[in-house]
C-alpha cells in the first residue's frame, strides 16, 4: 500500500507530453553530431569516427527495414601499439550527440532492438549538460562486458542525493545515494533482460527518462512488457505516461533540486572498448579472463581481427524527445567533435593517474596528458547554438564508478612498478 500511495505523488504532476523530436528511419542521423576523435572521455581503445568516415566504413548504416545501425568495427585488423600513436591502433566505432539540448520538463524514450555487448564492450545511452558535473549527467543505459543488468546513475555537484527510502518508490536497487561521489548515485536494474544476450533474445526493449522539476525517473521495459502508451505512440503523436508504473530508478526533487543541479541536456549514444571501467582488472577478469592468453582487455580483444565484436552494435527503432507543452524553438546544427589537439584537460593528480609509459596494461592508455573532465555543449530548453566545428572541444568523463576506477588504477599500476 505504501508503494501505491507514494508512487503517484512522485511524478503525477506531469503525465502528458507533446512530441518535440522524432529520431527514426532514414533521417535518424540528421539531428546528431558524430564525435570524430579518440576516446578522450573514458580512455577506451576506440576511435569515434566522424560522419563521413562512419558511413564510408560501414559502421553507420540502415537495415533493409530502415533501422539505423551503429557498430564496432568487426572486420579490420588492429595491430598492437601505443593507442595514440596512430588511428590504426584504435578500433573504430561511433559516438553521436544530439544537436538539440532539452531542458527540465522533457521526456525521452529510446526503443532499441539491439545493444552492444561482449567482453571489453562498454555501451551507453546518457545525457550531459553544458559543463560537467555542474550541469549534471543522467546515465539511462550503461553496462559493460558480460553484465546481465543495466545500471542507472546521476552525476552532480555536491548537495544532490537519492533519498534513503528510494527502494520503496522504484523497481531497482540503490547503491550509493550521494550523486556527487565518483560513482554517482547508482541504481541497479532488477527487471530481466535489460542488457546483454537476454536483451537481444527478447527482441530488445525500451528505456525512458522523465526530466522534471519533481525529479528524474528512469524506466526500462523488455519487449513483451512495453506499456500500450509507448507501443501505440507514433512519430508525431503526444504521449500519456499514466500507464508506466513504478520507475526502475527514482530521484525525487525532495533530496535533489533538479533546477539547481541540472541544466539542459544533450542525448548521447556511444560505445567504447576497455577503458577505465570495462578494462579495469577487477571488472574485466572475473567475466572475461578466458578471452585470451594475456588477461589484458586491450591485448585479448581490441587487437586482432575484430571477429569477437559481432554483437557489438546498436540497432535503433526510434529515439523521441517530448516536452510538457508550449512553443519550442527549432534547433540548429551543433558539433560534438572534439579533436585531441583542441581538448582542454583538467589534470588528474599524479597520485591517482599513474601508468608506465609504452604499455597497454588492462586495456588502459598511457597518456602524456591527463583525461579531460568537463564538457562544452548548449544550455537552454531546446537550444539553438551557433554552428561551429569546435563548439564542444572539452569532454565529459562519465560512467558508474569513474573516479573509483582512477583510484584503483593508481593502486594497480603502483603494484606493477614495485
Amino acid at each position: 500500500m505504501q508503494l501505491l500511495t507514494l508512487f503517484p505523488l512522485l511524478f503525477a504532476s506531469i503525465q502528458a507530453y507533446d512530441l518535440v523530436t522524432d529520431y527514426s528511419g532514414s533521417t535518424f542521423f540528421d539531428g546528431w553530431d558524430f564525435y570524430g576523435s579518440w576516446d578522450n572521455l573514458t580512455l577506451g581503445d576506440t576511435w569515434w569516427l566522424n560522419r563521413d568516415d562512419a558511413f564510408k566504413q560501414g559502421l553507420a548504416y540502415f537495415t533493409p527495414g530502415g533501422n539505423p545501425i551503429m557498430k564496432v568495427d568487426n572486420t579490420s585488423n588492429v595491430p598492437f601499439n601505443e593507442k595514440r600513436a596512430a588511428e590504426l591502433t584504435h578500433r573504430p566505432q561511433i559516438r553521436i550527440t544530439t544537436q538539440a539540448s532539452y531542458g527540465v520538463g522533457s521526456l525521452w524514450i529510446a526503443d532499441f532492438l539491439h545493444i552492444p555487448y561482449g567482453c571489453s564492450v562498454w555501451p551507453a545511452f546518457w545525457t550531459k549538460g553544458q559543463t560537467w558535473p555542474d550541469n549534471g549527467e543522467i546515465d539511462i543505459l550503461e553496462a559493460i562486458n558480460l553484465m546481465q543488468n543495466n545500471q542507472m546513475a546521476l552525476h552532480t555537484l555536491p548537495g544532490c542525493f537519492q533519498p534513503t527510502n528510494a527502494n520503496d518508490t522504484q523497481r531497482g536497487i540503490s547503491g550509493n545515494i550521494d550523486c556527487s561521489t565518483p560513482s554517482g548515485c547508482v541504481v541497479a536494474e532488477t527487471a530481466p533482460n535489460s542488457f546483454g544476450p537476454g536483451f537481444a533474445a527478447a527482441g530488445g526493449g525500451v528505456y525512458a527518462a522523465q526530466f522534471d522539476v519533481s525529479g528524474i525517473y528512469i524506466w526500462f521495459w523488455s519487449r513483451p512488457n512495453i506499456p500500450p502508451s509507448v507501443t501505440q505512440s507514433t512519430s508525431s503523436s503526444a504521449i500519456d505516461i499514466s500507464d508506466w508504473g513504478l520507475p526502475s530508478a527514482s530521484y525525487p526533487a525532495g533530496s535533489c533540486d533538479i533546477t539547481q543541479f541540472f541544466g539542459a541536456q544533450q542525448l548521447v549514444i556511444d560505445v567504447t572498448l576497455c577503458g577505465i571501467w570495462a578494462g579495469l582488472p577487477v571488472q574485466y577478469l572475473p567475466e572475461c579472463a578466458a578471452q585470451g592468453p594475456t588477461g589484458i582487455c586491450y591485448n585479448d580483444n581490441v587487437v586482432g581481427s575484430g571477429e569477437n565484436y559481432d554483437n557489438a552494435y546498436f540497432e535503433v527503432n526510434f529515439v523521441r524527445a517530448y516536452t510538457t507543452g508550449g512553443a519550442v524553438p527549432t534547433p540548429t546544427a551543433m558539433s560534438d567533435n572534439a579533436p585531441a589537439s583542441t581538448l582542454t584537460a583538467t589534470p588528474v593528480p599524479s597520485s591517482v593517474w599513474t601508468s608506465p609509459q609504452g604499455t597497454h596494461d588492462a586495456g588502459l592508455d598511457n597518456q602524456n596528458s591527463s583525461p579531460s573532465l568537463s564538457a562544452s555543449a548548449s544550455s537552454a530548453r531546446l537550444v539553438a547554438p551557433s554552428s561551429s566545428a569546435q563548439t564542444a572541444n572539452t569532454a565529459t568523463v562519465h560512467g558508474p564508478w569513474t573516479g573509483m576506477w582512477f583510484t584503483l588504477l593508481g593502486a594497480f599500476f603502483g603494484a606493477l612498478m614495485l
